[in-house]
């Protein structure tokens, strides 16, 4: 070994050692996991290269260290961590190594959920105990913190001894709602889980509204298991949360499953997917390596979150006047895209999270869309974000509302106006193709188009001497405006930009009403009247069409004819449907206005209305709460078959 490799190996060791002490006993992570597992392959190399494995490298451990102020508890079997990879190939390699030692197997395909590994003992049919993973013979005792955990069985009508292995995470949308009522925003679900359970004050833990999902029968004494799936069948059986996927001999099959997994459909962070070994028997066969069991591996994803540096803030303003802090970052990769920019909701948010200039942030995937932040790291930044008390567009005073900044020059502030345009053309609302944001930009500047009516006043012989615009281009965007002309009820509703009216209730309010004459003539006590419409929404829309008569009218004198979308009866008639998972006939977009043309209401999550379920390919967590509520569910092919009928 070189004096240099040495130098290296040992300071990634120590650094390694310091990041893994923050997170795992302090619960306070410096960096995100992604820049911790590239240093962590980093060592891993230099060992392989070297031969050489320093006597306190994170590389010897399964786990962190159990905290001291908590009790000790050793696990009846070792909990041991899985190998990973980050390719379809490594993957693959690993299946055709399994198959040249035992044959043909059949695999099991589950969630690597992001949480905190528990163990839960149970002594004649009565929870005894639960422990964390610890370094994977002994852990921490945190009986009490899991007590508050409302999804673990406290008694279970098996009578022996055993031990579940679950995963104990803190739900996503549980996460946003504790950070919204908090002064100290949480850094991540994985991180708050973790905090919770290690919290020596169990209503700390309760205060998360954790949950946890069980995947593994660690020990079992007086019964049978064989397999996987019987395991996964047991803990069902006895009140256990499981999440398992599918099972398959074929990796070509996984692989394509792990390709349509939509981790932003779920209400949970995943990291990965695991590939297990069914048989328990084949496992025995194949055995471990120090660290690993041979017969199982974890698929990473590319993370959905990371560290950076806050460079500064800006200010965007939106169709409603409300003004937007984006944060700009030193650029990264997250997701395989460059990251530049971040959202924050307010300055409330800015000084929650303690965001400053210059400082480092934890930013998360959200959606495929702009990232998020979700915090900042303490003791970073050197200067504070300052609120804007003038409209950096148009330098209007601007006005305080609630939480939020507004700016009120409504008619002369050039983004606010070029976002109510790009509402009214966008697909969802008059669907006017090839208008772009840049080019309703061009039509403010050059053609002074201030209000959507306006937009109908163009002619080709308008466009043809705006820059880039040609003959045909003209046209064709003349064409599409003319095309809008004929409307669904619910796209023209959604298109005038009510305040709190987006294209779902857009869709009920044109479903009960039938018409806009009647809608603009309905009462607030009408309006308050129909499902999920509140007082504030219907004094909103109340409003919304006592002032903007001249509007409207300025709009349908341009020709626009609307029509009528009121359901008419059919197969689906009276039906509440949620539609989950993959279809791969059709887009669910297309799916939700099959129902709704067929009679039936599409739901965005299984309520107590809920009727029926359609179940496409990956469907997660609404599939489970429909199967545990005993809902009707369908899957693809019986979806086809109803209404080609």
């Amino acid at each position: 070994m070189t004096k240099n490799q040495e130098e290296k190996m040992n300071k990634l060791v120590e650094q390694l050692n310091e990041y893994a002490y923050r997170y795992y006993v302090l619960d306070d992570p410096s960096v995100a996991d992604n820049v911790y597992d590239r240093l962590y392959d980093e060592l891993v190399s230099l060992e392989r290269d070297t031969g050489v494995v320093l006597e306190h490298s994170p590389t010897r451990r399964v786990g962190g260290e159990p905290i001291k102020a908590f009790g000790s508890h050793t696990h009846i079997n070792r909990l041991y961590s899985l190998d990973k990879c980050q390719s379809f190939d490594e993957l693959r390699a690993w299946d055709a190594k399994v198959k040249k030692a035992v044959g043909n197997v059949l695999y099991t395909l589950e969630y690597k959920l992001d949480g905190l590994t528990l163990v839960l003992t149970y002594e004649n049919g009565k929870l005894k105990g639960a422990a964390t993973r610890g370094n994977g013979v002994v852990g921490e005792d945190v009986t009490e913190q899991a007590r508050t955990i409302r999804s673990i069985p406290l008694t279970i009508p098996f009578g022996g001894v055993a031990e579940a292995k679950g995963e104990c995470i803190m739900r996503r949308s549980a996460f946003r709602k504790y950070n919204e009522l908090t002064d100290e925003p949480l850094k991540n679900p994985r991180n708050a889980a973790a905090g919770a359970i290690r919290n020596l004050d169990p209503k700390i833990t309760a205060s998360r509204k954790l949950d946890l999902i069980f995947y593994d029968v660690n020990f079992i004494d007086g019964e049978d298991i064989e397999t996987q799936s019987d395991g996964v069948t047991w803990l069902k059986n006895n009140k256990f949360k499981t999440e398992m996927l599918s099972t398959t001999s074929d990796i070509e099959e996984i692989i394509s499953q792990i390709k349509n997994v939509n981790r932003d459909a779920l209400d949970f962070d995943i990291d990965g997917m695991v590939i297990k070994i069914d048989d328990y028997s084949i496992r025995e066969k194949l055995g471990f390596t120090d660290k690993f069991p041979r017969w199982a591996i974890a698929y990473k994803f590319e993370a959905e979150e990371t560290t950076t540096v806050l460079k500064d803030v800006i200010w965007q303003v939106g169709r409603t006047g409300k003004l937007t802090p984006l944060a700009i970052l030193d650029p990264v990769v997250l997701c395989g895209a460059t990251v530049r920019r971040a959202t924050l909701n307010n300055y409330g948010d800015i000084l929650r999270k303690r965001v400053k200039k210059n400082c480092t942030v934890f930013i998360r995937r959200s959606n495929d869309v702009i990232p998020e932040i979700l915090a900042a790291a303490e003791g970073t930044g050197d200067g504070d974000i300052q609120l804007p008390s003038v409209c950096p567009a148009c330098g209007a005073k601007l006005v305080e509302y609630g939480a939020h900044i507004f700016c009120p020059n409504s008619n002369g502030c050039r983004p606010q106006i070029v976002a109510k345009l790009s509402h009214f053309v966008s697909k969802s609302c008059m669907d006017i193709d090839g208008l772009s944001d840049k080019t309703l930009e061009l039509f403010f500047d050059e053609l002074g188009v201030t209000q959507a009516y306006e937009l109908y006043d163009i002619t080709p012989d308008r466009l043809i001497n705006l820059d880039s615009f040609k003959e045909k281009k003209s046209e064709n965007i003349c064409k599409a405006i003319e095309n809008s002309k004929s409307v669904k009820l619910s796209a023209f509703i959604n298109a005038l930009g009510i305040p709190n009216v987006g294209k779902k209730l857009a869709d009920d309010l044109a479903e009960h009403y039938g018409s806009l004459d009647a809608l603009m003539a309905a009462s607030k006590e009408e309006l308050s009247a129909i499902d999920d419409i509140g007082d504030i929404v219907a004094s909103d829309i109340f409003g919304y069409f006592s002032e903007k008569r001249d509007f409207i009218n300025k709009l349908l004198s341009k020709g626009i004819k609307i029509v009528s979308t009121k359901k008419s009866e059919g197969i689906f008639s009276g039906e509440y449907v949620v539609l989950t998972g993959t279809l791969s006939s059709m887009t669910r977009g297309k799916a939700s206005e099959i129902i709704e043309a067929q009679g039936g209401k599409v739901q965005s999550s299984v309520t107590k209305e809920t009727t029926l379920v359609v179940a496409g390919e990956n469907a997660g967590s609404k599939l489970a709460k429909a199967q545990a509520t005993g809902k009707k569910i369908i899957n693809e092919s019986e979806f086809l078959s109803l209404i080609n009928a």
